[in-house]
């Protein structure tokens, strides 16, 4: 288990709430605090400028790169791989809050992994959701539908998330999230 002063926050939530809004709002909110990192997860998809900030990886290099124990934290969802840069845990052991947009899907082994590890679940109206949905573009009205349909695995038993509604105004969205982020730094604790 890494240790250390610091922590990782792992930002989880259905779909459209914007969690990946809020991480960018957070990052230029932050920009001059050394204490907060924000990384880009890693994903088996090509990158897209409509959609998630993420780093790019096919199959067979995510598969050599998990294999040579370059990522801190990986797992499969919607049928693509996800990780974590090896970095988050020499950031995490150096002090720092590490953000990194994660998945209901890893919250179990990133706690087992990381003895501060906090889940920041992002939540939003449904509506709202379905117009973020609509307008990347990327799925027809039914698919949609279906996805809303679906609200993903529960988190695990006894996580206790910080929940930021980001269903307002992107600047309470925003100030919300990094509310909540800077309540974690023992510096302000």
């Amino acid at each position: 288990m890494e240790g250390g002063g610091g922590s990782l926050v792992l930002v989880v939530g259905p779909s459209g709430v914007g969690k990946d809004t809020l991480i960018s709002g957070a990052r230029e909110a932050l920009r001059g605090d050394p204490g907060f990192v924000f990384v880009k997860r890693i994903v088996t998809r090509h990158a897209d400028t409509q959609a998630e900030d993420h780093d790019s990886l096919d199959v067979a290099s995510f598969d050599q790169a998990e294999a040579a124990g370059h990522f801190s934290l990986s797992w499969r969802a919607h049928g693509l791989r996800y990780a974590l840069p090896g970095s988050v845990a020499s950031d995490v052991a150096r002090g720092r809050i590490v953000v990194a947009n994660g998945s209901r899907h890893v919250v179990g082994d990133a706690m087992a992994r990381f003895a501060r590890c906090r889940v920041m679940l992002i939540t939003a109206e449904m509506t709202l959701r379905a117009e973020r949905l609509a307008a990347r573009g990327r799925e027809t009205g039914k698919e949609i539908a279906a996805r809303l349909a679906r609200e993903g695995a529960p988190l695990p038993q006894g996580v206790e998330p910080i929940v930021v509604d980001n269903s307002g105004t992107l600047a309470s969205g925003i100030a919300a999230f990094v509310s909540a982020l800077r309540s974690l730094s023992p510096s302000r604790a």
